[in-house]
């Protein structure tokens, strides 16, 4: 039986479609990679926006009707949609629904849908989980390495906690093993996957730290770089910091959501820093790491936002000065302390307004810190290959730079020169592969 995912949201979810791709691969299933031909289609999901949520139950109503044609047998529902609709789903046409910390259990899951149960599974399972889970990887030299599950900070727009549970930490043992295994795959970067990831081994004993564990990564002489994400500000320690600068492999990014400029609505938020805080962060990350990239995400129209909210926030992206920045429009979230007690109050028109003020703003920024590039060499690792025939990859601070080769493999090390900048990408000339 042949089985496509489609797969929305976060590097979490692409994560958990890599497991249980590869625990169906190992009860026998075929995995494709389009739905033509597919008889069972699985939509991992995210919740963690309305336009998420819409789109996956537009993509669902799609499905329904090649179910009705016979040209698919069954549909599935996995990932945050799953804990935050259950039953629903079923009602809406889907024919069984698993959680996002039941992944392990897919196959038990599928196997009773094929037989004709309507399952909805959403037993916590995740412990179950570990180095020697099967996953069908998606790249060869790159992998999400997930090391803790769950969120316990109950920001009040956020849907996560009730969608992914509460924090639980990896074994670090059990995590080096998998690392291990994967060298042997011949990967060579990795980013550690976390809602919150910073927290990661505060509910583990001897003292483990996400810091400690980029260590111990590190010490895999095949592993060139690690990344990690993503980060709450005020879990963000002297430790880590000082290990992100001074360990060659770990590299110098940090993306730390900062939400809002506002002291005001970062209280409504239940963000437990404020404005001041923040910038004192990353202020203490920039004296210690020599280039490091920070990137953010922003809520635009959070409820009650006034002008004077918004003019806080342009002022802080104007004075940190991010590398990257995702903005987003504030929807309300089904079971959140927002959607329940605020209401939404800002007009579409205002959250327009204010997000594309921001992203003019960040545009100018980019190209500013942009321009710091050029004529520069910077090491890449390669990622893939554009639509023009252009190789593409990103250096250790996260840029992205595109260049003109042959015969490069991916995940190879390049040299490239930068020739080229814009708001967005890097363009630049291949100068030298490693050790030619």
């Amino acid at each position: 039986m042949k089985v496509f995912f489609k797969t929305y949201g976060c590097q979490m979810n692409v994560s958990d479609t890599e497991i249980m791709s590869g625990i169906l691969q190992q009860n026998g299933y075929e995995l494709v990679s389009s739905l033509e031909g597919a008889d069972v289609v699985i939509l991992n999901t995210c919740v963690v926006r309305q336009k998420s949520q819409d789109k996956y139950h537009s993509t669902l109503g799609q499905l329904l009707k090649l179910k009705r044609q016979g040209k698919l047998k069954l549909i599935g529902i996995a990932g945050c949609g799953s804990n935050l609709e259950g039953q629903r789903l079923i009602e809406s046409g889907a024919d069984f629904v698993i959680g996002s910390r039941s992944v392990s259990e897919i196959a038990n899951v599928l196997k009773r849908a094929i037989d004709g149960e309507k399952v909805v599974y959403l037993e916590d399972t995740i412990c179950s989980v570990g180095s020697s889970t099967p996953r069908l990887r998606t790249s060869g030299h790159h992998a999400w390495v997930t090391i803790i599950h769950g969120c316990n900070r109950f920001c009040t727009y956020c849907v996560v906690p009730y969608t992914r549970g509460r924090e639980k930490s990896r074994p670090m043992d059990d995590v080096l093993s998998e690392i291990a295994r994967l060298v042997e795959m011949g990967v060579k970067e990795i980013t550690f996957l976390g809602q919150n990831v910073d927290a990661y081994g505060k509910d583990l004993k001897n003292n483990i730290s996400l810091a400690k564990l980029i260590e111990k990564a590190s010490q895999f002489q095949n592993i060139e770089r690690i990344w990690f994400l993503t980060s709450y500000p005020t879990d963000i320690t002297d430790e880590l910091i000082e290990v992100v600068a001074n360990n060659p492999k770990a590299a110098k990014s940090f993306h730390i959501p900062v939400q809002s400029g506002s002291d005001r609505i970062l209280r409504l938020m239940n963000r437990r820093y404020a404005r001041d805080y923040y910038l004192s962060l990353v202020e203490r990350i920039r004296s210690r790491v020599e280039g490091v990239s920070i990137s953010s995400d922003i809520i635009v129209g959070f409820p009650t936002e006034t002008e004077e909210d918004h003019l806080q926030t342009v002022d802080l992206v104007k004075r940190v000065k991010f590398e990257r920045l995702n903005l987003a429009i504030y929807s309300p979230r089904e079971g959140t302390v927002a959607s329940k007690y605020f209401k939404d109050d800002v007009s579409r028109s205002e959250k327009i307004k204010r997000l594309n003020e921001l992203l003019e703003l960040q545009k100018e920024i980019n190209k500013e810190l942009n321009s710091k590039y050029l004529g520069a060499s910077v090491e890449v690792i390669v990622e893939g290959i554009t639509k023009d025939g252009l190789y593409y990859g990103r250096d250790i601070r996260n840029k992205i730079i595109v260049f003109r080769g042959s015969q490069i493999s991916l995940g190879e090390t390049v040299q490239v020169k930068i020739s080229k900048i814009t708001a967005g990408p890097l363009y630049g000339e291949l100068q030298k592969k490693r050790g030619l």
